[in-house]
């Protein structure tokens, strides 16, 4: 009987902790009626709380019913409008298809006046930003873009005092182009220091300040002086116009509006030529600075000379001052030498004066002459570095292989400016040189067959006695 006591009260412990996992008895049961009497009660409160959850489920079920009614209920209205709206999008569509081809209808020809106008607009809005006319008047462009624009994107014709004013600008870009205008404006000195000065405008092709050419940057609306200025000739033109208050002045125009000013200013002047020539540039300058010194001594020598022969032939007293006096003096020495001895010495003394005339003549030759060839091994070098960057570059850029090749050919120009002048010196040289030689011999001969003739009418006044 114990034991079978001991076995319902196990189930019923069993019973009551799964039907109340959550609820903790307080205290053990001292018998079997507690037991039971605990157990009524666990049930008890269990039913109360599966109550209230039913109640709770119930009511949020009813919620969710009528959350998903009301769903329902919007998306049915949705529906109803999206059809509605698409129907009327389509009227909307077919109502404005049948208006834009009333429109084009009754506009005709018009049509054709807003990509005329937004074209002309475009064009003189590009034009102007790059005209020197905008550095004097600001503000042009605004215009011509906003009208532009709203050619564009509208469909309304433009009105007549916009028509007018895009005809105004055309017509002031063109009255502003034939005249030259001074005024005062901003400038960016080539230091970058900014500065207020006078510009003076001619037409729509150049800028002038202060004797230097100007450029006006569209990008900035600046206008700023050249790093670099043309040559001198034109930049005395510039100082010419910029002197002057009226009258007509010659002036460097560049109707290009900077172009050909550009071009003239990335042009090398002399002293640059000199330095593309490197090295071998400097060597061919340097032996045709030696020869051109050397040029002048003999120059200046042959031409002495040249006067004291001159003056000995009018004169019958040999002087010792000159190659001609000192022949004579030859002739003067050896009296009573024989006609064959006397020549003999002559020829001696002549032989001797050559060198004194012909002295360094020889090297002027040779200037002449090894001048080009060094130019040439210049520009065989040059050539071989212009080649080496073709190789490593490629041919994309045009300007690197001009550029190479331009600074190879220097250094032949240099051998050839150094060589002709030295043809022509070495010629004139010569020239001047045998010329007193010839003087020398000529007067040699003379003296030889004046002693000569002596010696036979002596020879004859012997055999007639």
């Amino acid at each position: 009987m114990n034991k079978l006591t001991k076995l319902i009260s196990s189930l019923v412990l069993v019973t009551v902790t799964a039907l109340t996992s959550n609820t903790v008895f307080a205290q053990q049961a001292a018998n079997l009626d507690e037991l039971l009497s605990q157990l009524q009660q666990g049930k008890i409160a269990q039913s109360k709380q599966n109550e209230t959850r039913e109640r709770e489920f119930n009511s949020k079920k009813a919620q969710q019913d009528r959350l998903l009614q009301e769903s329902i209920n919007t998306r049915d209205d949705a529906i109803k409008l999206s059809a509605k709206l698409e129907s009327t999008f389509q009227n909307n569509e077919i109502d404005l298809a049948n208006k834009t081809d009333a429109l084009n209808k009754r506009m005709g020809e018009l049509k054709e006046l807003f990509g005329v106008l937004q074209q002309v607009a475009g064009d003189t809005k590009s034009k102007f930003q790059t005209s020197v006319v905008s550095a004097q008047i600001d503000g042009r462009g605004q215009f011509l873009d906003e009208f532009a624009q709203s050619m564009g994107s509208t469909s309304k014709l433009a009105s007549i005092e916009e028509i007018e004013r895009l005809w105004f600008e055309l017509q002031r870009e063109m009255t502003q182009s034939g005249k030259v205008h001074k005024f005062s404006r901003e400038i960016v000195l080539a230091n970058g220091e900014k500065s207020q000065a006078d510009v003076i405008r001619v037409g729509g092709f150049n800028l002038v300040s202060d004797g230097k050419y100007l450029e006006y940057i569209d990008e900035t609306g600046s206008v700023a002086e050249l790093i670099r200025q043309p040559s001198s000739r034109y930049l005395s033109s510039a100082n010419e116009l910029t002197s002057t208050n009226s009258g007509v002045v010659p002036f460097a125009l560049d109707p290009t509006g900077g172009s050909i000013l550009g071009l003239l200013v990335q042009a090398p002047d002399l002293q640059e030529r000199i330095d593309q020539g490197g090295t071998v540039g400097y060597v061919i300058l340097a032996i045709g600075l030696i020869g051109l010194l050397i040029a002048i001594e003999r120059f200046i020598t042959l031409f002495l000379i040249g006067n004291k022969v001159n003056r000995q032939l009018k004169n019958d007293v040999a002087s010792q001052d000159n190659p001609l006096g000192r022949v004579m003096l030859v002739k003067d020495k050896n009296s009573n030498a024989d006609t064959e001895t006397l020549e003999l010495k002559l020829s001696e003394r002549i032989l001797k004066e050559v060198p004194i005339l012909t002295t360094r003549l020889t090297f002027i030759k040779i200037i002449s002459v090894v001048a080009p060839l060094i130019g040439l091994l210049g520009t065989v070098t040059g050539m071989i570095n212009t080649f080496q960057a073709i190789t490593l570059f490629g041919t994309g850029d045009p300007k690197l292989m001009a550029g190479g090749i331009s600074q190879a050919l220097v250094t032949t120009v240099l051998g050839l400016v150094v060589a002709i002048p030295m043809v022509f010196i070495s010629t004139i040289l010569n020239t001047r040189s045998r010329g007193i030689i010839n003087i020398l011999q000529q007067q040699s001969a003379g003296i030889v067959a004046e002693r000569a003739e002596r010696t036979d009418l002596k020879t004859n006044a012997e055999q007639g006695a």
